[in-house]
């Protein structure tokens, strides 16, 4: 991959505590409204984690695969208006309106480094795992919601492997335990 990429490869997700970052279907609802909301007890630490109100304006480009795309359509707004939009897929036309589509990891990352991208949120399980695969994940945040769902869509599989370093760890009102990584450089 690219040795000399000035970017930043950072991911922000939530999930289960199951380990699930989507119900079956793709449903994210679990994670928009959990139960017990004002009951959790809030930590605050010397090394908070990110929270999505100070890392998304850090963040100048996004990279999310085809079915994260999809999802985000679904929401009625396009909540990505002033960054650069790179989906990852195999199917989607080359030309589609508002994204550059292109068919690797490779071509994303090259993609990235030509447009200039500084701070790039890598979205969607499949891409930050492929991402993280290559090399090009430089930080993980995830928040863990306080509810099992018992099915849906992993954040990580067998055969996924990476060694981090906690940065930041703290619990919210919403009972939500987010957890900032430094992603180490695959040996």
């Amino acid at each position: 991959m690219t040795a000399s990429r000035t970017w930043r490869g950072r991911a922000f997700l939530g999930m289960s505590l199951d380990g699930f970052i989507a119900a079956p279907g793709g449903d994210l609802s679990f994670l928009e409204a959990p139960r017990g909301r004002g009951l959790h007890t809030v930590t605050s630490a010397d090394h908070p984690a990110l929270v999505w109100e100070t890392f998304f304006p850090e963040v100048d480009a996004l990279v999310m695969g085809r079915a994260t795309y999809e999802k985000v359509l679904t929401f009625g707004h396009w909540p990505y208006d002033g960054k650069r939009v790179v989906v990852l897929s195999s199917t989607l036309p080359v030309g589609t309106r508002g994204v550059k589509v292109v068919r690797s990891v490779e071509e994303a990352a090259t993609t990235l480094d030509s447009d200039g991208a500084d701070q790039v949120y890598i979205d969607g399980g499949r891409t930050v795992r492929e991402f993280m695969a290559a090399g090009l994940l430089d930080e993980l945040t995830v928040s863990v919601a306080p509810i099992v769902i018992g099915g849906g869509i992993r954040l990580f599989g067998e055969g996924d492997h990476a060694d981090l370093i906690v940065r930041g760890s703290h619990v919210e009102a919403d009972g939500f335990v987010r957890t900032t990584y430094k992603v180490l450089p695959i040996q």
